[in-house]
């Protein structure tokens, strides 16, 4: 059991006031908050060892190094990767993505076909889009059904031969749904096709296993489990990362440069071009220690008590409806008020210091689905309480009476 006064603690952004109330943070499906620890040993990076790595013979650039390549190792254990090199820095989920999306160029052709689901973030779709347009590929949708979960019996239809790769979330962030991955990585590969998986609202509530899972792909933002901005994980089979050309071409990823020809860096150099983020990658492996040190079971506990109660709260107000009912679910509720936009809700309650996120979430394909221009999102994380789900549930009643 976790003691979330003492986890609270650690957090110091959540001790402040928002417009003259204590702070109600619900919008950790954006963007998590951050530990102190985290918050210190940014600083320490760039107090004691600030130097560029992999380049330089003096012990600064020794010393950030050997904290860059350490963290990447927590990283592998963290994901259970079966090489070092198989764990590619990124800035983010998107630039993972972007970056699968650009390799496959070399290998699609005309109607070749690309799955993707109907509760993809915007960042899952767009670059596969863009990829179609290149190639002459064709995307295919797998269908969601009213609950919030995919068909499927639809989706064992969809796979073909023609079918090269499927790239679809572990987590959804608009309905929180847990998606069955490993049947689609399994079914996938049955066809031929290689897999994408999108963990990016997935890391902070769970431990990926990728080997276990036997996906191609897993890609996550360190941002989502208390770590910095700008820094993000790209796993992929080293059979894959070899076959792939590089996404971007500069320094580190190079092995011999003329004007006549370049070779290619072995992994994972050949993917990180330029200098990257070194403080981020470095307190990406502070923020899993975190993670790790606070225990992801009591995180899941943590979290679906706080789903089962924010759901049993919310559904007393008349009119209330919720927007994602899946079986499998983690802790994010999004849902309306009859005859209100989102927005509206939103402001007001911003104003009694509560965080919540409006609008499509970035997966407008959902909205559509629904009917809906938007909902109101709270997402919860283990530092939050039953007791701030109380404050929301009484700052959304006094909103919708100012807006009846």
């Amino acid at each position: 059991m976790l003691d979330v006064n003492k986890i609270r603690a650690d957090f110091p952004i959540l001790s402040q006031k928002v417009n003259g109330k204590a702070l109600v943070y619900f919008d950790n499906g954006a963007t998590s908050q951050k530990p102190q620890v985290v918050i210190d040993a940014i600083s320490k990076y760039y107090q004691e060892i600030n130097a560029n790595i992999h380049r330089g013979v003096h012990t600064l650039s020794q010393l950030a190094t050997d904290a860059y390549e350490i963290s990447r190792g927590k990283l592998q254990n963290h994901i259970n990767a079966k090489f070092p090199h198989e764990v590619l820095f990124t800035s983010g989920t998107t630039h993972g993505i972007n970056l699968v999306a650009n390799g496959f160029a070399s290998i699609l052709k005309p109607g070749d076909e690309i799955l993707v689901s109907a509760m993809e973030h915007h960042s899952n779709i767009v670059p596969w889009q863009m990829l179609c347009e290149k190639t002459g590929a064709i995307l295919r949708v797998i269908p969601m059904n009213l609950d919030g979960e995919l068909i499927m019996s639809e989706y064992d239809k969809l796979l073909s031969e023609k079918t090269k790769i499927v790239t679809v979330n572990h987590i959804s962030n608009a309905l929180g749904t847990v998606n069955p991955i490993k049947y689609m990585i399994d079914k996938a590969h049955e066809a031929g096709a290689a897999i994408l998986i999108d963990g990016a609202q997935a890391v902070p509530h769970l431990k990926p296993d990728v080997q276990e899972l036997n996906c191609d792909f897993y890609v996550f933002s360190g941002h989502k489990i208390c770590g910095p901005t700008g820094i993000g994980i790209l796993y992929g089979k080293e059979a894959w990362l070899n076959k792939l050309p590089p996404y971007q071409g500069g320094g580190e990823m190079i092995k011999e440069v003329t004007f006549e020809k370049t070779t290619y860096a072995e992994l994972p150099h050949k993917f990180e071009a330029g200098t990257p983020n070194i403080a981020g990658g470095i307190v990406l492996g502070t923020a899993v220690d975190y993670m790790n040190e606070v225990g992801f079971d009591n995180i899941q506990q943590q979290e679906l008590e706080l789903l089962e109660y924010g759901t049993k709260r919310l559904l007393e107000i008349e009119g209330l409806k919720i927007f994602g009912t899946a079986a499998a679910k983690t802790s994010v509720i999004s849902f309306n008020i009859e005859g209100i936009h989102p927005y509206d809700i939103g402001t007001i309650i911003d104003k009694l210091g509560i965080a919540v996120r409006t609008g499509h979430h970035c997966a407008q394909p959902i909205m559509d689905f629904f009917k809906i221009p938007g909902t109101i999102r709270a997402s919860f994380a283990f530092y939050n309480t039953t007791e701030e789900i109380d404050v929301m549930v009484e700052a959304i009643k006094k909103a919708k009476v100012m807006l009846s």
